[in-house]
């Protein structure tokens, strides 16, 4: 049984029996729960009973991510495949899981592309982002709230960065939410980003999200097994990115914007993805990495490809010294946003306290 194999198993026990596997947990009586389960290496979120996401950091993958994440209802907005496959997924960059944060190019280490599908051979050219320890848990009828600490590893073991994150957990009626402020420390030497394309923070969404498109592609079955190449249906890819500065679709991409939100249809319902940029962040207003294929990401240090050579920034965290970013990701069921009304969040997120 390979690594990936076992992950997919713990993750379909994981998603069918959810409570029943939480080891320790907190404020069960409350509308939002926190469970953690050392065992399976796993932290699961639900709001008023249903799951939510999970924080998840099993070996097979190169580093956490929450994942998958649902709407109020229960639909998934990220993508099955590789860990828990559903049919006609695309079955492209296996590195796409869930939600994530790291880059490309960090001191020359590849950390964006890591994945157990990796030939051994070329390990020493990526790093691995590890989880370290759960440092809070809490939750009550308003939030659930996760501090977590992880290192940028090398290929021989040396830590690079460590990585604290305090997630927040929120959402009411027909809304959910994830804040995400992430803190890096260089530890024994200057770590330096190099400006380049793939980075910082992505989602890889469900196919349904997906803009449309009518290239073949390879899919997988009714039991989540690679079939070859398929055509596209355009019927079933319903997603459309629109940015605060009004451009849509495939011309979000490459393009500055203090958010992007990608309107689409799931199980034939209405919903909202939407990234929400912090103007504390470096590089703000980000350039969007945003694809037709389901990948949405915001990429604040890699300039140059974006602005066609007009920009640049290489960025570095000097030893000892920190760097922070900060991101909303909001999910709403039902309706689609509105301009108005993802500014109005937007504004919300720029004055508030966490």
């Amino acid at each position: 049984m390979t690594n990936l194999q076992k992950v997919r198993g713990i993750m379909v026990i994981g998603l069918l029996l959810l409570s029943e596997l939480a080891v320790t947990g907190y404020a069960q009586d409350t509308r939002f729960t926190i469970t953690e389960n050392k065992t399976d290496k796993r932290v699961d979120i639900s709001i008023d009973g249903k799951p939510f996401t999970s924080y998840i950091y099993p070996d097979s993958l190169m580093k956490p991510v929450l994942y998958p994440i649902r709407t109020a209802d229960g639909a998934w907005i990220t993508r099955g495949w590789p860990l828990v496959p559903r049919a006609g997924e695309h079955v492209d960059h296996p590195h796409h899981i869930g939600l994530w944060f790291n880059y490309e190019n960090v001191d020359g280490l590849d950390f964006w592309n890591n994945s157990s599908s990796i030939p051994k051979a070329k390990k020493k050219k990526y790093g691995e982002i590890r989880h370290f320890s759960v440092n809070k848990m809490f939750a009550d009828n308003n939030k659930a709230e996760l501090g977590v600490t992880a290192y940028w590893i090398t290929p021989d073991g040396t830590k690079l960065l460590r990585q604290d994150t305090k997630y927040i957990f929120s959402g009411t009626g027909s809304m959910r939410s994830i804040e995400i402020a992430i803190k890096l420390t260089a530890l024994s030497k200057d770590v330096s980003f190099p400006d380049i394309k793939d980075g910082l923070i992505g989602i890889r969404l469900t196919r349904e999200l997906e803009y449309p498109s009518d290239i073949p592609e390879k899919v997988t079955d009714s039991n989540g097994v690679i079939s070859g190449i398929q055509e596209r249906s355009i019927k079933e890819e319903t997603g459309v990115y629109r940015s605060s500065e009004g451009k849509e679709g495939n011309a979000v991409w490459g393009t500055r914007a203090r958010w992007v939100n990608l309107n689409g249809t799931l199980g034939g319902e209405p919903v909202s993805v939407v990234i929400l940029d912090h103007p504390a962040n470096i590089g703000f207003p980000t350039y969007w990495h945003a694809r037709g294929y389901g990948l949405f990401a915001a990429n604040p240090l890699g300039q140059k490809i974006f602005s066609n050579g007009k920009k640049a920034l290489d960025f570095k965290i000097k030893a000892g010294t920190s760097a922070v970013f900060k991101y909303k990701v909001l999910i709403n069921s039902g309706r689609h946003l509105s301009d108005d009304q993802v500014n109005n969040e937007a504004n919300e997120f720029k004055n508030g306290a966490n």
